[in-house]
């Protein structure tokens, strides 16, 4: 008999030094977190792209990019999704900031977005809606976890001062 294991990542709290990363972008080219050592980013993580909380929250973050860079803050989306998905996505929705593909979950595992969700009635693993957000010296400053997709950039801009 099959026995079906769960597997859930730790969140990652404020304070703690954000883990590296480098990951492939839409168009397969590496994108790192080093690649932003002394700015402030926000790294959000969502299940699929396309998919109707998905793309709430991208567009979300798309219309108040000018205002959280006037803030001093980068965007980063990360999804198990790879390169097409990607960039039918980021062209379908006129996206103005970087997504990243993590199809072994291996970022979102070790930022504490992996684990059990249920779909229609189905229990599996995979990402979970997060954010965190990593200060210039690679220290968390906010992270968010359980994270519903309406109205979550506002929220988030309100907890960031912007």
């Amino acid at each position: 008999m099959e026995s079906l294991v769960s597997e859930t990542s730790t969140p990652l709290a404020v304070g703690q030094h954000a883990p590296q990363f480098s990951l492939a972008d839409a168009a397969g080219k590496q994108a790192s977190l080093s690649d932003y050592a002394g700015k402030n980013v926000v790294v959000y993580f969502y299940p699929k792209a396309a998919t109707p909380g998905c793309t709430t929250e991208a567009c979300d973050f798309r219309d108040n990019l000018n205002s959280m860079r006037a803030a001093g803050y980068e965007v980063l989306g990360i999804s198990p999704d790879q390169g097409e998905a990607l960039t039918s996505f980021t062209e379908a929705e006129e996206l103005n900031f970087p997504l990243l593909s993590d199809p072994d979950f291996a970022v979102a595992k070790a930022y504490g977005s992996y684990g059990d969700k249920e779909f229609n009635g189905k229990t599996f693993s995979g990402t979970l809606r997060s954010t965190v957000v990593i200060n210039g010296d690679g220290v968390i400053s906010h992270a968010e976890y359980n994270v519903a997709a309406d109205g979550h950039v506002a929220r988030l801009r309100e907890s960031l001062g912007i």
